[in-house]
């Protein structure tokens, strides 16, 4: 029997969930990498995560997915139980599961494009203490130290995941000095938002031994800058073979009745990056259009030159958004 670490992960009770985690050593047979079934259902101090009061203070992890990290040490993505084994109210990849019959047929994929920066000491790489470098323009996808800072974590990040069986397609610097964005996908909902939330554990981890931190507030700098969004890329099967423009205008219009719902649910202080400024359209509205980064949803050029066939960009979503959310209220209302 070999010693293997199981680093369990999970989602806190916050208002923006924040990522939580701890090692449990098992005896495990060492011939094959830990399944899930592999991996006992633990718990955890819940009154120390806004999930349970102190005097009725334990709260269960249910394993739902593993990552190989490292020999002998993996990463196991968790569910929140209550004692008796039903999903805590702060579980929303339960709620999200009780779609899968829906966007298992539907054949749903996912794209989501996760911006944050990079921090020390709270101000983010390259602007100078108490002030501000200069204006945006000259750091998206730019090369030199004057224009990016933080390709060496960005890269690490991409590689690792990509080990590790998390499908990012890419990374790129943003519009603001020590802004990224790296592009996560998965043909499977549940694992494609399961991928979202290990790739920013994993990017977590990786800034501890750089002593940075990540920030994925929407609006972290404010005045003329970006924001950080999550903007989400979705399909379904009849989107991407049948397509035409009916149909995506339906969706469309599904979307705009459900505007103030989705905007509920897409990111804590995202109404600082919804202005209508900076590739974004103002929170209170809904619009859509073609090659559009200012709509609320753009159809890429390729869709509408193409038989209408393809996919949609929600780009309302916040970098802090939660994809788990994100994904159930997508497939509500792809499938009115």
């Amino acid at each position: 029997m070999t010693k293997v670490l199981l680093e369990y992960v999970w989602l806190d009770g916050y208002l923006t969930p924040n990522l939580r985690s701890k090692v449990k050593v098992i005896n495990h047979d060492g011939k094959q990498a830990p399944q899930v079934s592999d991996c006992p259902v633990w718990n955890f101090d819940g009154s120390s995560t806004q999930q349970a009061p102190g005097n009725e203070s334990e709260c269960m992890l249910q394993p739902v997915r593993t990552y190989d990290w490292a020999e002998n040490h993996y990463l196991v993505m968790c569910e929140v139980m209550n004692s008796d084994g039903t999903p805590h109210a702060t579980n929303r990849r339960s709620e999200l599961r009780k779609h899968q019959a829906t966007f298992d047929k539907a054949g749903f994929w996912w794209g989501f494009e996760q911006e944050y920066f990079i921090t020390k000491d709270f101000i983010p790489l390259g602007f100078p203490e108490g002030g501000y470098p200069k204006p945006q323009g000259l750091y998206y996808c730019g090369v030199g130290s004057n224009q990016v800072r933080g390709r060496q974590l960005a890269e690490r990040h991409l590689l690792k995941c990509l080990e590790i069986g998390i499908e990012l397609t890419g990374t790129n610097a943003e519009v603001a000095v020590g802004q990224w964005e790296f592009q996560c996908f998965a043909s499977d909902t549940l694992k494609a938002c399961d991928d979202l939330w290990m790739a920013r554990y994993i990017l977590y981890r990786l800034a501890e031994e750089y002593t940075v931190d990540i920030n994925i507030e929407p609006k972290p700098v404010h005045g003329d800058w970006n924001g950080s969004g999550c903007h989400t890329n979705f399909s379904n099967a009849k989107m991407r073979d049948e397509g035409g423009e009916a149909y995506f205008n339906t969706i469309l219009e599904s979307f705009s009745k459900r505007h103030d719902t989705h905007i509920q649910a897409y990111g804590e202080k995202n109404d600082q990056r919804l202005t209508g400024l900076h590739e974004t359209q103002h929170i209170s509205k809904f619009s859509w259009g073609v090659g559009d980064r200012g709509a609320s949803i753009r159809v890429p050029n390729a869709v509408a030159k193409g038989d209408w066939k393809g996919y949609l960009e929600d780009r309302r979503p916040a970098s802090n958004c939660d994809p788990y959310r994100v994904a159930t209220l997508i497939v509500e209302a792809t499938e009115q």
